[in-house]
């Protein structure tokens, strides 16, 4: 699965390294890649190991805020 989830809060290089290392501590992420200007997190994972739901506590337990969920693209 690949989702695009818009995040309030990132403004810096230590917030994407943050995300980054929140997120992907989850069982079953292959890649996650974050864009500052479009305060975006891209994340393919397998959903059988990890519900979105661990995703967005995860970004949420790093300290930013999940405002959107878009472009899901089956894989």
């Amino acid at each position: 699965m690949k989702k695009v989830l818009k995040v309030d809060g990132m403004s810096c290089m230590h917030c994407v390294m943050s995300v980054k290392k929140s997120v992907g501590k989850l069982d079953g992420i292959k890649n996650i890649d974050v864009d500052l200007k479009a305060k975006t997190v891209s994340v393919e994972w397998d959903e059988a190991l990890t519900p979105l739901k661990n995703i967005e506590s995860a970004i949420t337990n790093a300290g930013y805020q999940v405002i959107a969920k878009n472009n899901e693209e089956p894989i």
